[in-house]
């Protein structure tokens, strides 16, 4: 086990390779491993379980980047927006009578050595392709305390800089009591080593970065995406549009530049699935530990409350009283949109809430009408600003004749380079997608218009959205509330329910405090994500109402039964409640009555 001497934030190489060295020499054999952690990946996420540690890696951002420096521990938020395949690499090999590592790393720390393939060891690691999240409301940003805290010392005494010899078999030595790596930061596979690239010891700030643009050599301070080398992971565990928090080593980038055209090194075993994407523009992360996030991951203080009916209570109700504030004060409508706001992920295990027949169960998007270009600029202006208050994930699509026939929605397969081309409608998972059809006048619909609008009316109905891979179509399950602004019933997107709008007022929003926003957005995380279940006596009251309503209006069909039963859920799950009860039922079933009202 490395001892707290390695500097796991600075020199997570460094234990990479100590701890390789010890699997070795307690007897594992280099040529079984195939690629499987020897220890190193457990060491990593023991240290940072500690949330004290895992707080002083940098996270990788267009501001934080340029105080970075190469080869040290670094965090990346971000959504799986391409899996690019496996690329193959150097994974252990035999220097001398010394066996090495190249796992977590783009280039061999030493020489390897032509010839026999058997101490010569290919394994595979699986990349992706990782953007900052779509929509990312700006109170779910991360915002450091100060710059500082990232950010590396540009005036710092640099150490004096040597280069291993030939003779050393090492890479490692004491220097006051403490481990510090002093060969070359990536040392090349070939002959001819760049100029620039002259070893470093660990901790010391390249020449490049005096003027303190960038301690990464030669990468573009604005990136913003990310190339993520996945290891010891099952390919369950990532999917596309997931969003991830990746700790990992963040690579220095001169030398994979001037590589790019260098990939002989397996005989042409397979393309360079990285080709499109420059390393001074993409910095690579070679991923350690990963976690999947979830809302409440994106409060900035998160409040240790525990879901107490009273405090649940007064939230719910100060909540209300916003939403029917940002509404001109329609208190039903207000009730609709809490609902809605609740909906996502009710009943999901793994995928977008529970599935009956390949039909979404339990989604709730609503169609807000009454609305006119007037009015839409009120109080659609002020509902929009709330859900972004609210919701760490938003958009908004202002629908037109224009935007369909023109709009990229559906993401398409880009052959020629590879990958997969985002649409508007790659979104991540949990985001609010709020249409305002208010602007959209007469026309006529072509080709690429008629498909935006089955793909909008897909996503609405069933929550999936067709992936457009040239040669076929493949269905993508997602999870997205939607909320439709219109005059009259839309008639592109078939919503769950249509509430028409009752304002009396139309500025009577106040300004809410920070402590408020964050108990609120608390609140919707923590509450939409409860399990929901209906004792048998509760069923059976609910089987004789719907009997009863049967026989009162026949009319009614097996949609509206579904969506008094999600109103009935959520209407529990509002107050903190994971069953439904007799009251929460009939609380749903007089908002069901007040909205049929208002349609007559």
């Amino acid at each position: 086990m490395v001892g707290p001497q390695y500097d796991l934030l600075a020199n997570p190489l460094g234990v990479v390779r100590s701890t390789f060295d010890t699997a070795i020499s307690s007897g594992s054999d280099p040529t079984s491993l195939n690629g499987r952690d020897w220890g190193a990946i457990d060491l990593f996420r023991h240290f940072l379980s500690d949330q004290s540690q895992l707080s002083q890696v940098p996270l990788l951002t267009p501001a934080t980047i340029k105080y970075v420096k190469p080869n040290t521990l670094v965090r990346f938020r971000g959504m799986i927006q391409d899996m690019l395949g496996n690329e193959f690499y150097v994974g252990t090999f035999k220097d001398g009578s010394v066996w090495r590592t190249n796992k977590f790393t783009d280039f061999a720390q030493y020489p390897i050595p032509a010839g026999s393939s058997v101490d010569t060891q290919i394994w595979e690691r699986r990349l992706l392709y990782c953007v900052p999240i779509p929509g990312l409301s700006p109170w779910a940003e991360y915002t450091p305390d100060t710059v500082a805290d990232v950010s590396m010392d540009c005036t710092s005494d640099q150490r004096e800089k040597r280069r291993r010899g030939d003779d050393e078999s090492s890479d490692m030595h004491v220097e006051n009591d403490e481990v510090v790596e002093v060969s070359p930061n990536s040392k090349r596979m070939r002959e001819g080593e760049h100029p620039s690239l002259a070893p470093q010891p660990q901790g010391a700030v390249p020449e490049t970065a005096s003027s303190c643009t960038s301690l990464v050599p030669g990468l573009n301070g604005n990136s913003s995406s990310c190339i993520v080398k996945i290891y010891d992971t099952p390919e369950s565990e990532l999917r596309l549009n997931d969003i991830f928090e990746f700790v990992g080593i963040l690579t220095s980038d001169l030398e994979l530049q001037d590589d790019c055209e260098d990939r002989d090194l397996l005989n042409g075993l397979s393309e360079d699935p990285l080709h499109h994407f420059p390393p001074n523009k993409v910095p690579r992360l070679h991923c350690l530990i990963h976690r999947k996030l979830s809302t409440l991951d994106f409060l900035q203080k998160t409040p240790i409350i525990e879901l107490k009916p009273d405090l649940v209570k007064g939230i719910r109700e100060s909540l209300l009283k916003y939403l029917s504030a940002v509404l001109g004060n329609d208190d039903v409508a207000a009730h609709f949109m809490l609902l809605h706001l609740l909906s996502k992920d009710q009943f999901a295990f793994d995928q977008v809430q529970a599935r009956v027949d390949a039909i979404a169960v339990g989604k709730f998007s609503v169609n807000f009408t009454c609305f006119n270009k007037e009015s839409a600029s009120i109080f659609g202006k002020q509902l929009n600003l709330a859900v972004k208050n609210l919701v760490p994930f938003t958009h908004c699509i202002p629908l037109t004749v224009e935007y369909l026939n023109t709009a990229s929605l559906a993401p398409k397969k880009n052959y020629d380079k590879n990958r997969l081309e985002t649409g508007v409608l790659q979104l991540a998972e949990g985001s609010h997608l709020i249409v305002d059809e208010t602007k959209l006048e007469a026309g006529t619909l072509n080709s690429v218009g008629v498909e935006n609008a089955s793909l909008l009316k897909n996503l609405m109905e069933n929550q999936k959205v067709d992936y457009d891979f040239k040669y076929y179509k493949m269905e993508m399950a997602t999870d997205v509330q939607l909320l439709v602004l219109s005059e009259g019933k839309s008639n592109i997107l078939p919503a769950d329910v249509i509430v028409p709008i009752r304002p009396s007022a139309t500025n009577c929003s106040e300004a809410v405090s920070a402590e408020t926003l964050e108990a609120w957005r608390w609140y919707l995380g923590t509450v939409r994500q409860l399990p929901h279940c209906m004792e048998s006596g509760m069923e059976k009251m609910v089987e004789s109402d719907l009997v009863d309503a049967i026989q009162a209006d026949r009319s009614l069909s097996i949609q509206d039964f579904s969506r008094w039963l999600t109103m009935g859920r959520l209407m529990s799950l509002s107050y903190g409640e994971t069953s439904m009860s007799l009251e929460h039922w009939q609380m749903a079933r007089e908002l069901e009555r007040l909205r049929r009202e208002r349609l007559k």
